[in-house]
């Protein structure tokens, strides 16, 4: 038998113990009377009972301290504090020690982990949902509840139709838990205001009996930049493509018989040079327009705003006498504006340029300055034809025209007003529109003042 306790059924059965302490007695002394022999048999049965209490209770007392410790040590902050009397304890009271610290490493590292995952979820700037096998919400995060018109915290056991009330992506959840299978799609979000999103939902941790995961990707700014991509490849291609069909189609003449004859083949020449200007002047605009998207503004400076407008009504003079349209500048105090210089004078040459083509014969441009609060306030001002109101708030697109034939007939690129707005936007300043059909259009452009203002004589 190894060290330690004796087995308890040796201990306990004091019944077995005093018949054979009986016979022991009347063996060793036969002529002992049986007085002495009950008495004897008494006190051995009483010794027994004595050492098997001794043992019930010191055995209990550990198991309790035994059983208390290990409680404790599941709380946060606890230790073993129990220390066995005995091999046999000593050694099960070990073991249960380093099963229980194992255990508490592994709940402390779940936690954390746990406490970790959620985090990510819930600073994502995609929208993430989590359901039950029945589509019960157990989590959101923020994005999710944002998009839906909720309010954190949301209690778990949602049903996710409440919330998200559209077929399709219901449609998806319930066929990842059938089936156990990842999906993605994309799809048109009605609960999310029509915006389109890239659908992801997949089972969690690959049991669909779990429950399934989405997460939700707006792409609806992604939609609208290549739907405005592919509209820029189809106008420039139009646009290139219409001056490079006329200049071939008149050198095509040419070559064929045309240059002998001198007033013809000058005129055709004529018409060659202007197409390739206007080519020109389509690339030239081309690559303004994409240095002012991508590249990095230089940074502004104080710019005097007389100075800029008269370069640009310099510049724009011959073009307004040959059309018979008179330049009229107000009087204003100067004022120094932030911008870029040679950014600020081909806004303004757009501008006047655009008010001088499309007037009326014998018209007028006009431009004012005034001082605004924040602002300085420029007005360009045209007696023109004026601009349909459907029209009104498209006229800054690319390649954007009000009458197409006029605009190419006066070889304009589509692009002026264009360019206009993102130097301004660029500036710091902002421009703006009002037009009514028969009585003229003003253009009103706002820039950002320094902080010391210029004053004229």
């Amino acid at each position: 038998m190894p060290r330690g306790l004796a087995p308890i059924p040796s201990i306990v059965s004091g019944t077995a113990l005093t018949g054979f302490a009986l016979v022991l007695l009347k063996v060793m002394f036969p002529h002992v009377g049986m007085l002495m022999v009950l008495l004897a048999s008494l006190l051995m049965g009483l010794a027994a009972a004595t050492l098997a209490a001794i043992f019930y209770h010191s055995t209990s007392r550990q198991a309790r301290e035994m059983r208390r410790s290990m409680e404790t040590l599941l709380r946060p902050s606890q230790d073993w504090n129990f220390t066995p009397a005995g091999d046999e304890m000593a050694a099960l009271a070990s073991s249960l020690q380093l099963s229980a610290r194992q255990v508490r490493v592994m709940v402390e590292t779940t936690q954390r982990e746990s406490a970790r995952l959620e985090a990510i979820l819930s600073s994502m700037v995609e929208a993430v949902v989590a359901v039950d096998p029945l589509l019960r919400i157990t989590f959101v995060n923020r994005a999710f509840a944002e998009l839906m018109g909720m309010s954190l915290p949301i209690a778990p056991g949602i049903p996710l139709v409440q919330v998200a009330r559209d077929h399709a992506f219901l449609e998806m959840c319930t066929g990842v838990l059938a089936a156990g299978e990842q999906q993605q799609k994309r799809l048109v979000l009605a609960a999310a205001g029509a915006r389109s999103f890239e659908v992801q939902v997949a089972p969690l941790a690959g049991d669909p009996h779990r429950g399934a995961i989405a997460m939700l990707y707006d792409v609806t700014d992604i939609e609208r930049l290549e739907r405005i991509r592919k509209d820029f490849v189809a106008n420039v291609s139009h646009e290139l493509r219409t001056p490079l069909a006329a200049v071939s189609g008149y050198a095509e003449t040419l070559l064929e018989g045309a240059l002998e004859e001198p007033d013809t083949g000058r005129r055709f020449v004529e018409i060659i040079l202007a197409k390739a200007r206007q080519l020109n002047n389509i690339v030239t605009d081309l690559l303004i327009l994409s240095t002012l998207e991508s590249g990095k503004p230089p940074l502004p400076e104080p710019i005097s705003l007389r100075e800029s407008l008269e370069n640009a009504l310099r510049t724009v003079e011959p073009v307004a006498r040959t059309r018979g349209i008179r330049l009229v500048c107000g009087p204003f105090d100067d004022l120094s504006v932030l911008g870029h210089e040679v950014r600020l004078e081909q806004v303004f040459v757009n501008l006047l340029d655009n008010a001088i083509k499309f007037n009326r014969p014998d018209g007028e441009v006009r431009v004012d300055v005034a001082r605004a609060t924040e602002h300085a306030m420029v007005h360009v001002r045209d007696t023109g034809l004026g601009i349909p109101s459907r029209d009104l708030p498209r006229i800054f697109e690319r390649f954007y025209r009000v009458d197409k034939a006029r605009s190419r007939a006066t070889g304009g690129t589509g692009l002026g007003l264009a360019i206009v707005k993102h130097a301004v936007e660029q500036m710091g300043g902002s421009v703006s529109v009002e037009s009514r059909l028969g009585q003229g259009s003003v253009f009103t452009v706002a820039l950002p003042p320094a902080e010391n203002n210029l004053s004229a004589n």
